[in-house]
């Protein structure tokens, strides 16, 4: 039985392409000149025919799923980290900490929000739950990262932690991140910090009650999106 290669993969991500669906991609994706995503090319495939393209090909290699990650396609790279994604739930230990340290050495590639949000909770996440702090510090290396993505990944891995109701490493997280200057992590911040919430009101309040005044505001609406309306009013109004 022949192995699937890179190649293979990559002719069936193409015949997913819909020219004109590219256009509302790079506007809703910030493509243009001096925006953070400038310069990404997109076919315009929808996710859910990529992932049925990912399950296909579980069993790629991982030489050759980082070859696709290095795509400069959205949708090929987007592909990359979900046969990562499937390859991490399903694998041995080993080959978890050989995609876990593949994903991390190729942040560079990883380099918009969705690819981050369908990515880092169960690659990042998933590998440094329930082990030493030596390897939970990673998550505090990347939130000071001046990579935009990586600074994203190191919060949006604690959403695996809080699926699991730990909540101080978002908490920690949010925190170093409080200052930054970029939407994409205020959104980031202000959504995992709701995550909290939902499951945790008087962690997120407390949160919020020593911080509410330092943060962005969009980071504040996003947090206390599904509040009751006077509690919204009480931190809005601070």
């Amino acid at each position: 039985m022949r192995m699937f290669t890179a190649g293979d993969a990559i002719r069936d991500l193409h015949a997913l392409a819909c020219p004109a669906r590219v256009p509302m991609l790079q506007q809703f994706f910030k493509t243009g000149k001096g925006e953070y995503a400038e310069g990404d090319i997109f076919i315009g495939a929808y996710i859910p025919d990529i992932r049925k393209v990912a399950k296909k090909y579980q069993k790629l290699s991982l030489e050759d799923t980082l070859v696709c990650l290095k795509s400069a396609i959205h949708e090929i790279r987007i592909f990359a980290v979900i046969v990562l994604v499937n390859q991490f739930k399903k694998g041995t230990q080993k080959e978890r900490e050989e995609i876990y340290r593949a994903y991390l050495s190729n942040t560079r590639y990883i380099n918009h929000w969705d690819i981050v949000d369908v990515s880092a909770e169960h690659i990042v996440g998933g590998f440094l739950y329930d082990t030493d702090e030596v390897k939970i510090n990673k998550l505090h290396q990347l939130a000071e990262s001046h990579n935009l993505w990586e600074k994203r990944i190191s919060i949006i891995a604690t959403f695996y932690f809080i699926r699991r109701n730990q909540f101080q490493h978002t908490l920690d997280i949010a925190e170093k991140l409080l200052h930054d200057k970029h939407d994409l992590i205020h959104k980031a911040v202000g959504w995992m910090l709701r995550e909290v919430g939902k499951r945790d009101l008087q962690a997120e309040a407390a949160f919020l009650d020593k911080y509410t005044k330092q943060m962005p505001r969009t980071m504040l609406r996003y947090a206390i999106e599904q509040f009751p309306k006077e509690l919204k009013w009480h931190y809005m109004h601070m």
